[in-house]
């Protein structure tokens, strides 16, 4: 046979089933187990199937992770709108409103052929934070109709929903129209934020349709204006008094900052200025990556000793290796073949395992995850030291390679012979492994193999009367054998083969007796050929046309594969002859294709459209910038935040970031539109921003800090997919706490810029001053004189 299975110690047969392009793995696996169920039935006694690798275990785990992430953040963001409003009835509306957009995004979805994975449960647990913000900035406008001494529900949430209804409007359309240009983006990076953008889209669409409707008949049903007499005499009512102190005192100290920026304008545009030098210097030297490596709960291991080795020789190193294996605590079950390799294929020489870890659950700690775990085998594995044996972890994304190491196509183009090529090769490896980026650096190919040189006397052949061609197919019959014919018995067809018996073809004296028609005679093939001990590679690979080598190299712990790739082409460019090049193969060529270019130009067009449908609702090519410029900040505080916490630019974190300048442009829009309308109606420029800016910070803070907390499970999510929630929930907290910070000060002061910029081309029309804006503007600018004495 050419392959020996084990598992566990015991005999076994390995096999693996790969899904066809298209399919769903949890069907293809849940039909395949349904399977090996019937099938049980008819095994041996003391046989039993036993599932080594499943997409399922990973996707289940992290799925589960995400739902309890959910709830979790469904919870914080819950309790986050309960801080702020202090009343249970006022807090239920928001809720609601998450279950109602949650459920209409599930129905979406279904419509739309998506299914419940990773991705659209991700844009669910980023959406909570997200479709809360609309029936919040209702819930808030109608509780300050009543603080300001409203009595009817019904004529509170009608002009509260006269002063918000554009705001909300305006809001949402920004947001979903920032998810537009990443549905057009093409390969893995397109699939991803495609399911993506739409579940975000959808459900914040149907956030503000809830919005519009449902909640304003909640708030006119439920929320009442509170008796000062009796409320402030409960306990309740204690707690909500020493929030409004507190959040009072707060807005003094806003209203002051507000001042203090108006009247040093020079330093928000230095602010700005410093955001984006800093935002362009962060993003060049955070380390990038295209998906991060998490613990899949499966790890495999590549076995190679000396080429020519028989299958017996490599059982033997195959039992160490079970030995280490035996003794390692995180290890559930590990399968081995004698005989094939992972990287190599077929061959004596070659070997490999499986190894199945214990539970997620049952592997706490930074010391048992898999990295840690692939770590400390291959240290043990190193004092092997008759074989080349490693471990790594299965690749992210099914199709793109079997590890998740980086693959690495060398070519020779100039057509030369393989040992000058197989000896630059060796050369460049090395120097791949002096550069401390690399944890390793490898190649299964090797030009020391056994072999015989057959060389066919083409001058005898011509004179014999046979061609060379002839002498070569009989001895391939002979040795390898050949295809004869078919013959049926029993109802059964049966292949006729061709070939000599083992003792007949085992050195070169088997010739004398292998026998090529001659005419009418037969003569013996050791008068045609001469046979040659050489040594050379068992494979001879092309890419591309090109004769290939194929490397692999792995990342070292601290350094993404974006910093791997740089190491590479820095040392391809100074070790490689002329001649020489090379392609990334897996999910390296995918990461290389894809570049950051691309990300860019989405980030790109998705401020764009903000600003187009800005300029379309303000009637301003000005005024959008006061909600543009207020972006930086926040893409800044992304990147800062995950260059602090060690996290690369990966796709989550690009997520992320697209999803944040929606965040940005839609919190910063809740000032300009207040701003706008009070400018509308007769209040001063300067007044209006400041009007504004002190309105909108209770809604703002609500809005942000339900983001905040919603994404805080992400951000510290642990288990299976820990890295990838990581990485999406840091981003997006980072941007949101330093973007938010920076834009409440920021944008009332753009917009007291760009709107008497836009007011010196076109001046504004003439608007009847109402008593409540008056009212505003009077108080407006006392508290403005009051600050003003208080700075001189």
């Amino acid at each position: 046979y050419g392959f020996d299975s084990q598992m566990d110690g015991k005999p076994a047969v390995t096999f693996m089933i790969y899904q066809v392009a298209g399919s769903n793995a949890t069907e293809v696996n849940e039909r395949i187990a349904a399977e090996l169920e019937k099938m049980k039935e008819e095994l041996p006694t003391g046989t039993e199937f036993i599932t080594m690798m499943s997409s399922n275990d990973f996707l289940f785990a992290s799925i589960y992770n995400v739902v309890e992430t959910l709830i979790v953040a469904i919870i914080l963001v819950i309790l986050v709108v309960y801080f702020f409003l202090q009343d249970f009835k006022s807090t239920l509306i928001p809720s609601i409103s998450i279950i109602v957009s949650l459920i209409g995004t599930f129905a979406c979805l279904t419509a739309a052929g998506f299914t419940i994975n990773i991705l659209t449960l991700f844009a669910l647990v980023l959406a909570i934070g997200t479709v809360v913000d609309d029936a919040i900035v209702v819930v808030e406008a109608v509780q300050a109709k009543f603080d300001a001494g409203y009595t009817s529900s019904y004529q509170a949430t009608k002009d509260a929903m006269g002063d918000v209804t554009m705001a909300v409007i305006s809001c949402t359309c920004v947001f979903m129209a920032v998810f537009v240009p990443v549905t057009f983006m093409g390969g893995t990076s397109g699939i991803f934020y495609t399911q993506f953008g739409v579940t975000m889209a959808t459900s914040v669409g149907l956030s503000m349709i809830c919005a519009l409707t449902l909640c304003p008949a909640l708030c006119a049903m439920m929320m009442r204006p509170s008796d000062g007499n009796k409320s402030a005499k409960s306990i309740n009512g204690r707690v909500r008094a020493a929030y409004n102190a507190s959040f009072n005192a707060v807005l003094g100290k806003y209203k002051k900052g507000v001042m203090f920026f108006i009247h040093h304008r020079w330093m928000v545009w230095a602010g700005l200025i410093a955001s984006v030098i800093l935002l362009g210097w962060l993003i060049s030297n955070t380390k990038t990556g295209l998906v991060p490596q998490e613990d899949q709960g499966t790890i495999m291991a590549n076995v190679a000793i000396a080429p020519g080795s028989t299958l017996e020789e490599t059982g033997k190193v195959l039992d160490k290796v079970e030995d280490i294996l035996k003794n390692t605590p995180e290890v559930e079950h590990y399968s081995r073949v004698a005989g094939y390799g992972f990287l190599a294929g077929q061959g004596t020489s070659y070997g490999m395992a499986i190894i199945r870890l214990k539970n997620w659950d049952e592997r706490k700690g930074a010391e048992h995850v898999s990295d840690a775990v692939v770590a400390r085998l291959n240290a043990q594995f190193a004092q092997i030291k008759e074989a080349q044996i490693f471990c790594f972890q299965p690749g992210m994304i099914p199709g793109y390679g079997l590890g998740n190491s980086i693959e690495l196509n060398l070519q020779d183009r100039t057509g030369g012979d393989m040992s000058t090529f197989y000896g630059n090769a060796m050369q460049y490896i090395g120097a791949l492994n002096q550069r401390p980026e690399v944890a390793m650096a490898y190649t299964s190919y090797a030009m020391n193999f056994p072999q015989i040189s057959v060389d066919v006397d083409a001058a005898k052949c011509k004179r014999a009367g046979i061609s060379p061609s002839t002498v070569l197919d009989v001895l391939g019959s002979y040795c390898g054998g050949a295809y004869v014919s078919n013959y049926n018995q029993f109802g059964k067809v049966y292949r006729v083969m061709s070939q000599a018996s083992p003792e007949y073809r085992l050195d070169e004296q088997a010739l004398n007796n292998m026998f090529v028609r001659n005419g009418t005679e037969m003569a013996p093939i050791s008068q045609f050929v001469t046979l040659k001990r050489v040594l050379g590679p068992e494979v001879a690979n092309r890419f591309n046309l090109f004769s290939c080598i194929t490397v692999n190299v792995n990342p070292a712990p601290g350094y993404s594969t974006g910093e791997v790739q740089q190491a590479i082409e820095e040392v391809a460019a100074q070790m490689l002859p002329t001649g020489y090049g090379y392609e990334y193969g897996g999910m390296a060529r995918e990461e290389a294709n894809t570049g950051g270019s691309q990300t860019l130009f989405i980030y790109a067009v998705c401020i764009l459209l903000i600003y187009l449908i800005l300029a379309c609702l303000y009637e301003s090519f000005l005024v959008p910038w006061a909600v543009i410029l207020s972006v930086p900040f926040g893409l800044m505080g992304s990147f800062l935040f995950a260059k602090l916490f060690g996290l690369e630019n990966n796709i989550y974190l690009q997520t992320g970031v697209i999803m944040l300048i929606g965040l940005l442009a839609k919190t910063a829009i809740l000032i300009t539109e207040f701003a706008i309308e009070r400018r509308r109606k007769g209040m001063g420029i300067v007044e209006s921003a400041y009007s504004a800016a002190q309105a909108r910070l209770r809604p703002i803070l609500m809005t942000v800090l339900t983001m905040i907390f919603g994404m805080l499970p992400l951000m510290f999510a642990s288990g299976a997919g820990a890295n990838g929630n990581s990485s999406l929930g840091t981003g997006v907290v980072g941007g949101m706490a330093v973007g938010t910070l920076a834009l409440l000060f920021v944008v009332p002061v753009f917009y007291i810029i760009f709107e008497y910029m836009q007011e010196k081309i076109r001046p504004p029309m003439e608007v009847e001053t109402d008593m409540q804006v008056a009212l505003e503007k009077q108080k407006s600018q006392t508290e403005r004189d009051g600050l003003n004495n208080e700075n001189k």
